[in-house]
């Protein structure tokens, strides 16, 4: 069964202004040759107060054909769900698009064929219960035709800080600096709590797991994607 894993990432008076990433661009076979990670969640802190972040991730994964606006995933048109050692075919009906049932494929691997006659793009992404389509984690593009995606997906989040990026953005190339956090979400808890800190003297950022009954019913929840 697909589990669940929310995570919140709070700071207090952090004394910049800084915006947290949220990615998953660990080593992947192809990274950045013909698989892209997509920015997950984006969100700004203020200077001073407090601030939190929610964020939801679902082990149930899905394949999609993606919709893009300016090198950003906007939407999908079409998806299935499959599971571990599972593989789906993406056909087309005059301009309908649709992914097949998922039937068994290799162990370890999610694999998707193109055979839609023409070149498409495919996104990677986990479904959480309540959304009707995925949220893209990693994009492939231009599949060509009577081509198959295979891929080994482990859920190795990690968080920067830095505003250079939009909210689902295609990331073309690794991200410059130094991530400051990394979890495979597979080993944490239902749900954890996170701060993030700036040490003043260095301007280095740092976020820890919070004690349990941390969270502050003043801290202002802040908007994904912001």
């Amino acid at each position: 069964m697909p589990y669940v894993k929310n995570l919140s990432f709070q700071t207090k008076d952090l004394g910049k202004k800084s915006t947290l990433l949220l990615t998953f661009d660990s080593s992947v076979k192809g990274l950045y040759q013909t698989c892209f990670p997509t920015v997950c969640w984006l969100t700004t802190f203020g200077q001073t107060g407090s601030y939190r972040i929610c964020v939801t991730y679902s082990s149930q994964l899905a394949f999609s054909r993606p919709q893009l606006k300016n090198g950003n995933i906007i939407d999908a048109e079409t998806c299935v769900e499959l599971n571990d050692g599972e593989k789906t075919t993406l056909t087309r009906d005059g301009s309908v698009f649709q992914f097949s049932n998922p039937v068994k494929g290799v162990p370890g691997y999610l694999e998707a064929l193109n055979d839609s006659g023409s070149i498409q793009d495919i996104a990677l992404g986990f479904k959480n219960p309540r959304d009707s389509m995925p949220t893209p984690v990693l994009y492939f593009k231009e599949v060509e035709d009577a081509s198959k995606i295979v891929a080994e997906f482990t859920p190795i989040l990690r968080a920067y800080v830095t505003a250079e990026y939009q909210h689902t953005t295609i990331l073309q190339e690794a991200i410059e600096i130094p991530a400051i956090w990394e979890q495979n979400i597979a080993s944490l808890s239902e749900s954890t709590t996170w701060n993030l800190t700036r040490d003043t003297a260095t301007g280095r950022y740092n976020l820890t797991q919070a004690d349990e009954g941390t969270l502050n019913s003043s801290i202002k929840p802040t908007v994904v994607g912001a």
